[in-house]
């Protein structure tokens, strides 16, 4: 860690209180139907990661710290595969007596864990939290279903432009400050550099594509009461599709070599020297820098007026407490140290997650400059998929990549795609 993101962290730190208050008795919304004990295991899962040693040293801080203020607590984590999280928290849902105190779960699966009845509502929690009203509103609206809340926000991915500074001077190019000037400098890179595309992004990058429906005034769907009925078809939502599908074309990104890419393989592309552009996340940093180390920068992504910034899929990871829990005020108590001020910037440090808590997002960005163009994004206005258990089928079904890729290969035009992918939507809404 550098010394003035020390000092930061330090401050940070200071300010959400190191001795006793990070741990102070919080007033839990009452005990679940497990019951409230104030001692024994508390135990806890997290997701793994390819490179855990990090997250698991500040996670082993924030347990020696609880533990200290509980005597007679031991917590006790247990690491989850995320790719083989599905069948881990179908057995805790099925059998209670298996399931942990508190749980790391990504916030685009808030919405069927919810409907299980597997998860205690945290609303009452969240709001008499002492760090509460310091959360992010559009990030803390991830974790609601049906106007409840069934996790803390520990971190959020965010997404901006990624482009290479050494091009741009090059060719002399600015950053673009609208959809219409990114695409005209993604066809000018490619134009005067055929080996790169003009900016990586691929059929199949369905966060890349959404900022482009939500900046022109799109939406995925609309909900009217307890239903949900898709939007695709919307003149708005159109313009949005093709000016994504714009850029998948053989003057910018070949649909050839595009057109299947996934988000991963758009930032793999570009940070291995292939492309002058592209749509990557705050959580990609140490694998642009490691292929292009002081030949690139980040903007926020433009929306569709000049100097305006699109809305962005606000992604991230919760900490909620299971229903059945036996100790749930120790629970709950657990995750908002876990989530707090504190050790929300020790993370950041660690791993690189963007913070949730605002003071803590705008401390860091005064002084880590790469942080500045995610917090202005997220600060003009993060957007979420729609939060019912329906979206899991449509992510699962690939709807909306399969729609720009029949778009960009030429197997359909963009009203007969839309308007298939909308059925297949509803559908799955049960519309």
């Amino acid at each position: 860690m550098n010394r003035r993101l020390s000092r930061v962290v330090a401050a940070v730190a200071l300010a959400a209180g190191l001795t006793a208050s990070a741990c102070a008795p919080t007033q839990s919304s009452g005990p679940a139907e497990g019951g409230d004990e104030q001692t024994g295991p508390l135990r806890v899962w997290l997701f793994d990661e390819a490179k855990r040693q990090p997250k698991e040293a500040v996670v082993n801080e924030a347990i020696a710290e609880f533990e200290a203020a509980h005597p007679g607590v031991k917590v006790e984590v247990q690491w989850v595969a995320v790719e083989g999280r599905a069948d881990k928290f179908s057995g805790a849902f099925n059998d209670p007596n298996n399931a942990p105190d508190v749980a790391e779960f990504g916030n685009t699966d808030a919405a069927s864990y919810a409907e299980t009845g597997a998860f205690a509502d945290l609303t009452a929690d969240i709001q008499n939290w002492s760090e509460g009203a310091d959360l992010l509103p559009n990030v803390l609206d991830t974790a609601k279903v049906d106007g409840k809340v069934y996790g803390l926000p520990w971190f959020t991915g965010i997404r901006a432009l990624y482009y290479r500074t050494d091009v741009f001077t090059e060719l002399g190019l600015q950053p673009p400050k609208s959809i219409a000037e990114l695409t005209e400098t993604a066809r000018k890179i490619r134009q005067a550099k055929p080996d790169l595309y003009g900016i990586s992004v691929g059929g199949q990058y369905t966060y890349a594509m959404l900022p482009f429906l939500w900046a022109n005034g799109g939406e995925i769907a609309r909900q009217d009461g307890e239903r949900w009925t898709a939007s695709l078809t919307s003149a708005e939502a159109k313009a949005g599709v093709q000016a994504y599908a714009d850029l998948i074309k053989p003057d910018i990104c070949p649909p050839e070599q595009c057109a299947n890419l996934t988000g991963t393989q758009s930032v793999q592309a570009f940070s291995g020297g292939k492309a002058g552009m592209t749509v990557g996340g705050d959580f990609n940093r140490k694998a642009v820098e490691e292929g292009l180390k002081d030949k690139y920068a980040v903007v926020p992504l433009p929306g569709k007026d000049p100097g305006s910034i699109a809305p962005t899929f606000a992604g991230g990871n919760l900490l909620g407490v299971f229903g059945a829990t036996k100790r749930k005020t120790l629970a709950v108590q657990f995750t908002q140290l876990l989530g707090n001020a504190k050790y929300q910037a020790k993370m950041y440090t660690a791993m690189g997650n963007l913070p949730t808590l605002g003071s803590v997002q705008r401390q860091l960005a005064a002084s880590d400059p790469f942080l500045k163009p995610f917090t202005d994004t997220v600060a003009a206005g993060s957007r979420f998929v729609p939060a019912t258990p329906a979206w899991s089928k449509i992510d699962a079904q690939k709807i909306l990549p399969t729609a720009v890729q029949q778009i960009v290969t030429g197997e359909q035009n963009i009203d007969g795609a839309l308007a298939g992918a909308s059925e297949r939507m509803n559908n799955a809404f049960g519309s």
